[in-house]
């Protein structure tokens, strides 16, 4: 495998300038709490949000960024309205946020927008020459060749935040010239780990929804229950570390304590252990290369006795096989999967289809959509598009 470098030039000093996209949403509070533990080695300059006003008022008035931007342009002026008078500027809209990671001031995008809203502030970020801090997985799903070659070409640093792809590149360490054999992504298996599919004919959001190990928004906590986030996490490690799919394997793992592991060519394994807790790889990202000292809950051996591990159920949890086909058809594949996926998650969490039925929405924009084999990332917007439209279509027959 040929590892690209990491960029030398990324300043590892004290008060490094911070975008956070998505700031009221799990990865963004999470973020915001390492900034508090960490006094003055962090700037807070932009602060954007979905459409939790009141949260983004609440974290403007206490981190004072430069600016902030909420994509629900209906509530911009209660935001301007709220933050006028403490010079914080404030915008509303897609295209705000967009445009506001070109900053100056900004070292580093922590772009933790959920699912395919994040490609463009990403691409933008990007060609401004901005370090990265990807918690949004579909960014890479969606365009991660494009995406790659961008970040290459302008000697910006793409940093993971999940914490598989952080331990994967926390194994990296020291190794960047070593043949990798294989890549293992852990998985917690989700709230239905070991149930059959006639057990899961019924099963409702609610019970989706109770992650056994993680705490983490609506759209990943349904995508960890059906496995699809794993296909997602499987696709954006391909691009991230520059491996084949057939070179990617899943292991379920209950307890979430191994997050990740990488074999090399003669055979040997690297993990990387840790309590579950997402403020870990969120501060790694932040402070790399430096590990930063911090208070958080220490993993201990003899608390957990028993570290098991066991093949995923692809013929009951069919989401991860489809990100395999997804990923080996290439091309549009992965971004219409990632569309209809996004259709059907929150289809679901309105009761519209079961939990067993997204893979077959899935099913059908992959088979509706048609197929380009190297897409540029206008087209992507219109192939996004286009399943959406075809997932809703299935959604609606329903």
């Amino acid at each position: 495998m040929e590892q690209v470098p990491y960029s030398e030039t990324f300043d590892p000093g004290e008060g490094r300038g911070l975008a956070i996209l998505g700031s009221t949403g799990s990865i963004g509070t999470q973020a915001l709490d390492v900034v508090r533990a960490q006094p003055g080695r962090f700037r807070v300059e932009v602060l954007t949000a979905g459409r939790n006003a009141d949260l983004l008022i609440e974290q403007a008035l206490e981190f004072k960024p430069n600016a902030v931007a909420i994509a629900d342009e209906a509530q911009g002026q209660k935001v301007r309205d709220a933050l006028w008078e403490h010079d914080i500027k404030a915008y509303a809209g897609q295209d705000a946020i967009a445009q506001l990671v070109e900053m100056d001031g900004i070292d580093i995008v922590l772009t933790a927008l959920v699912g395919f809203a994040g490609l463009r502030p990403t691409m933008n970020a990007i060609a401004a020459g901005k370090h990265i801090a990807l918690a949004n997985k579909e960014t890479l799903v969606v365009a991660g060749e494009i995406v790659m070659a961008a970040a290459r070409d302008q000697g910006v640093d793409i940093l993971p935040v999940d914490s598989e792809h952080s331990a994967i590149f926390q194994c990296l360490a020291g190794e960047f010239h070593n043949p990798i054999e294989k890549l293992i992504l852990t998985a917690s298996g989700g709230p239905f780990r070991g149930r059959d599919r006639s057990s899961l004919e019924g099963v409702t959001k609610e019970q989706a929804l109770k992650h056994p190990n993680w705490d983490m928004g609506a759209k990943i906590t349904i995508d960890s229950a059906s496995l699809m986030n794993k296909g997602l996490e499987v696709i954006e490690a391909r691009w991230l570390f520059d491996v084949k799919a057939a070179d990617i394997e899943v292991v379920v793992h209950p307890q979430s304590i191994v997050h990740s592991c990488v074999q090399f060519e003669d055979g040997s394994i690297k993990a990387q252990l840790g309590l579950p807790d997402m403020k870990l790889p969120i501060q790694y990202a932040l402070g790399y290369p430096k590990r930063l000292q911090n208070d958080f809950p220490r993993f201990s051996f003899a608390d957990y006795a028993n570290l098991t591990f066991e093949a995923p159920d692809t013929a009951t949890f069919r989401n991860l096989q489809l990100a395999y086909d997804a990923l080996d058809a290439r091309g549009s594949a992965p971004c219409v999967l990632n569309a209809a996926n996004e259709v059907a998650v929150a289809a679901f969490l309105r009761d519209e289809v079961g939990f067993l039925e997204m893979s077959e929405v899935l099913e059908h924009a992959l088979n509706t959509v048609s197929h380009v084999a190297k897409p540029d990332l206008e087209q992507l917007f219109d192939l996004d598009r286009a399943a959406r439209e075809a997932a809703q279509d299935r959604v609606t027959r329903s």
